[in-house]
């Protein structure tokens, strides 16, 4: 079965150019230039298997940025990549502090966009896969990961992880006091990164974490080498 892409921009010639593009691979894609015309057509026939947004849509100068937030209220696994003209530090950190997988900006080559799409798909698989696969629970103190529920808990109480973010816990809490370097936790992902994302990944993890312990100090910075998860 085709994957199924969303593309939300308004840009009728960029739309029309990576539509080509993703059909030419397979895909099927729909085009949407409004917020509001995408939720409408997602309540109607489902979410797609990935979401391609761009931050300002016709008149809504951060509707990107609120779509990325009614989508995932909706589905924590959905894989959702911000593709924005605005390339501002700020702006990155905000679209992945709402959930999004990746952020790229208009400038990135088609090779590129196409790698991390296939990779953040890769991820859905394996976690369809592993709904087939026995239960896996790991348990580190106060924290337990159950592998195929996806779902990871702090002091008995669910963490609020996109998958990216489980991912990346798991690298890190499969082998304790190991430290990962920012490529491995990527490769640990399947995502392609930067990384700058990454440790904006890891501050928002810590964030969640702190919202049920504010003294969760467990992911531990090795400076220059990466990070490591500490059971101290």
């Amino acid at each position: 079965m085709k994957r199924n892409i969303a593309l939300v921009e308004d840009e009728a010639a960029i739309a029309a150019n990576y539509r080509a593009a993703f059909e030419n691979l397979g895909f099927t894609v729909q085009v949407y230039s409004h917020r509001l015309t995408a939720l409408a057509a997602f309540a109607q026939h489902g979410l797609p298997d990935l979401a391609i947004i761009d931050v300002g849509l016709e008149d809504e100068y951060e509707g990107g940025f609120d779509l990325c937030r009614e989508l995932r209220a909706q589905s924590p696994l959905l894989p959702i990549i911000f593709l924005t003209a605005r390339d501002s530090e700020l702006d990155e950190v905000s679209g992945l502090r709402l959930g999004a997988d990746d952020y790229l900006t208009k400038d990135v080559s088609l090779h590129q966009m196409v790698a991390r799409v296939k990779a953040l798909l890769r991820r859905v698989d394996a976690v369809q896969n592993s709904s087939s696969q026995a239960s896996e629970l790991l348990v580190r103190g106060q924290l337990s990961l159950d592998s195929q529920k996806m779902l990871i808990c702090w002091q008995q109480q669910p963490v609020d992880l996109t998958l990216t973010e489980y991912w990346i816990i798991h690298a890190l809490t499969k082998f304790p006091g190991q430290v990962k370097s920012r490529q491995q936790l990527m490769d640990a992902a399947n995502v392609v990164q930067d990384d700058n994302t990454i440790t904006t990944h890891i501050k928002r993890i810590r964030k969640k974490f702190r919202l049920i312990d504010n003294e969760f100090d467990h992911i531990k910075t090795a400076y220059g080498m990466g990070y490591r998860w500490s059971e101290q």
